[in-house]
């Protein structure tokens, strides 16, 4: 029996069953409320619509899912993971001629800092980024788009 992979694509396109809004847990800081847990595509469809010239990060595409379903927070682990999956189904995609992808090197993680896990790596992230007039700095291991508030678009 042969197994054949999911491609990004497909993974990307796989809702299983969300969006879903749950009840949080209690937190150990107190903190209530509902939680989402996004579907992949509406991650997707967020980070298309950050124009050339302008960023976001997981947060501010956690607060935006958040407000869309009217939750306290969205997870932070599958928004991130479905974020990642975005990246790779649009390099899958623009390998196969797709011209209109998914700006997935526009997504930073807090604090303005790239996401070493994304396709291309931080070489290529610093690349596009730079290409589009952002400055990346080094602070220690870690690299972040300067100035990255400044340039945050409005999703």
């Amino acid at each position: 029996m042969s197994y054949q992979r999911k491609t990004w694509r497909e993974k990307l396109a796989d809702n299983k069953g969300f969006p879903k809004v749950m009840a949080a847990a209690t937190s150990k800081r107190g903190g209530t409320g509902t939680f989402v847990i996004p579907a992949p595509m509406e991650v997707d469809e967020l980070m298309r619509r950050v124009p050339k010239g302008k960023l976001t990060t997981i947060n501010e595409l956690r607060e935006t899912l958040a407000r869309r379903h009217g939750a306290t927070t969205a997870c932070p682990i599958t928004t991130g993971i479905f974020s990642w999956i975005a990246a790779h189904a649009a390099v899958e995609a623009a390998a196969e001629g797709a011209k209109d992808t998914t700006p997935y090197w526009r997504t930073l993680k807090a604090k303005g800092e790239l996401n070493p896990k994304y396709p291309g790596g931080i070489a290529g992230l610093k690349r596009k980024l730079s290409g589009e007039g952002h400055t990346v700095i080094r602070k220690g291991k870690r690299f972040f788009v300067e100035d990255f508030e400044t340039r945050l678009a409005f999703l």
